[in-house]
């Protein structure tokens, strides 16, 4: 791990003309200005954060550190083209550690559980063990998934391509991947079995992209199981280092990364982007421009009105927000792992009923219906727990960002009793909900604090406290503005929002916005990348 004082960001940068503008250091932005950067271009990222990262940043209070996004990640060994995108674009510097033969445990009500493990042979096999009359519908079931995965690399390639080859190939492309971009998840499990319980199962993992199945697009789900068929993985040093070795790439190349550098707006000059105003009156120009913020805070706070186009507003802002969450982050003392605590990610479900989205704690004896929990102490190899055995925990579940909407414009740590005590109130159901399941780790709890879509907002100013940028649904994959080109001349998007959920997703759309921006020089990079044989 670097030094502090050799971090390649400040809250101060050099005073010039750049070649590129990248408005969000979240994985989007830092994947496209490190590719930005490997071909040759001069690279500023601006993050209205005071540290970098966006989604894959690390905080730390007392004695413990917590990431606050990144949970598993597949696809990042060299026999994954992403990993091995990820790897020149980190210098191979960022190493990774994976969670174990089984990276993922399900907890179903009545005691029926059952853990994904990191190759389809076992996993299939978990699933026939599980659900011995259902091998058909099991089959049938990767069988879909393959041919999605597969269908949607037309999809993606005709996202990069200008507007009039992208008609043209359209009709070439979509066709494949609309099969499975326009039938949601459920409508899929329902064709292949009529097993309820097999099927709740199987969309276990929609929490990764937060569209229930009668909702999310049977496309991101199938593009989820992919990503994790050969394991999951974290980042050894935490998740702090991906900013520390993305960011490192910028720099060398002779660009730079500022923090506490909010924009205000972009500057749009006879119909192109030319720069950014941040909102402390500053003007810094560039060539081009690219936003990884969220598409539809893109659209409604970074592009002056007068400056959008109606048709690609309206297509936008059409597009409804992806849940919001409160994860609680928990520091413990002592040995967690013989109370049931590990490297694997625990789901633990209170229904079977995989439609209900998100926590109604309206009612004061309301618990949620799905805990997600991660230890990322028990992840990292480099963690040393010291002889008070210190250890972290995270619990996240969906809320509805209504419920927190009054307190929205207050100040962070300043939004007055009624919204703590709505927080305190929030934490102690989902600890007693947790210590129902895992009783040994009370006794072992020193630290506790919730984070809001509030909090989400403050810190990554996403629409709404999105996790996951827009909703994953059909209608996602058929609107024909989420995608890296703008009608605004020098303008591109970047992020989840042009790509997929997800850390992964965010860095396939910073993949593909860089592709769009710079498709010569891009695909030259990248073509030894996709066939190692010939690096």
């Amino acid at each position: 791990m670097e030094r502090d004082d050799d971090r390649p960001w400040s809250r101060t940068a050099p005073s010039q003309h750049w070649d590129y503008i990248v408005i969000g250091s979240g994985m989007g932005g830092m994947t496209t200005a490190a590719i930005l950067a490997k071909l040759g271009k001069r690279v500023l990222v601006l993050e209205r954060h005071y540290v970098p990262g966006g989604f894959t940043h690390s905080f730390k209070r007392k004695r413990w550190h917590w990431d606050v996004g990144v949970h598993a990640i597949g696809e990042v060994t060299e026999k994954a083209l992403l990993g091995r995108i990820l790897g020149d674009l980190t210098g191979g510097r960022l190493k990774w550690a994976s969670l174990g033969a089984e990276y993922e445990h399900f907890h179903y009500p009545d005691g029926f559980d059952i853990s994904f493990p990191d190759n389809r042979r076992q996993y299939k096999e978990n699933l026939y063990e599980a659900f011995p009359d259902e091998r058909e519908a099991i089959d049938r079931y990767f069988s879909e998934v393959r041919h999605a995965v597969s269908a949607m690399w037309g999809y993606y390639a005709s996202r990069v391509l200008p507007e009039g080859l992208a008609t043209a190939l359209s009709p070439l492309t979509l066709r494949a991947s609309s099969r499975y971009t326009d039938r949601t998840l459920r409508s899929v499990l329902d064709e292949i079995t009529t097993n309820p319980r097999l099927k709740t199962v199987l969309a276990g993992q929609w929490g990764y992209y937060g569209s229930p199945p009668s909702q999310g697009s049977f496309a991101i789900h199938a593009s989820v199981v992919h990503h994790f068929l050969h394991g999951a993985y974290y980042p050894v040093g935490g998740a702090g280092n991906i900013a520390r070795t993305m960011l490192r790439t910028v720099a060398d190349a002779g660009g730079w990364t500022r923090i506490r550098a909010e924009v205000d707006h972009i500057l749009i000059e006879d119909g192109a982007a030319v720069g950014v105003r941040m909102k402390d009156g500053e003007e810094i120009r560039a060539d081009r421009v690219v936003s990884a913020a969220n598409a539809l805070v893109t659209v409604s706070q970074l592009v002056p009105p007068e400056a959008r186009p109606s048709e690609w507003a309206a297509a936008v802002n059409s597009m409804p927000p992806s849940p919001a969450h409160v994860c609680l982050y928990m520091g413990f003392e002592g040995d967690i792992t013989k109370a049931g605590a590990g490297a694997a990610n625990q789901w633990f479900w209170e229904t079977w009923d995989t439609e209900l989205t998100a926590w109604d704690f309206t009612a004061s004896d309301a618990l949620p219906p799905l805990l997600y929990t991660s230890y990322p102490s028990l992840k990292d190899p480099s963690h040393d727990p010291g002889p008070s055995m210190l250890h972290t925990g995270e619990i996240v579940t969906f809320v509805p960002y209504e419920s927190f909407a009054k307190w929205r414009g207050s100040a962070w740590m300043k939004r007055g009793p009624e919204y703590e005590a709505l927080k305190a109130d929030l934490k102690a159901r989902m600890l007693k909900l947790f210590f129902k399941h895992r009783p040994g780790l009370e006794p072992m709890l020193r630290h506790a604090e919730l984070s809001t879509p509030l909090t989400t907002e403050h810190f990554a100013n996403p629409a709404a406290g999105a996790i996951y940028g827009v909703v994953s649904t059909p209608d996602r994959y058929r609107n024909p503005w989420l995608r890296p080109r703008t009608p605004i001349r020098n303008l591109f998007l970047s992020g989840c929002d042009v790509g997929s959920a997800g850390v992964m997703g965010a860095f396939a759309g910073g993949l593909l916005s860089a592709v769009a921006a710079e498709p010569t020089a891009a695909l030259r990079y990248l073509r030894p990348l996709a066939m190692p044989s010939r690096r």
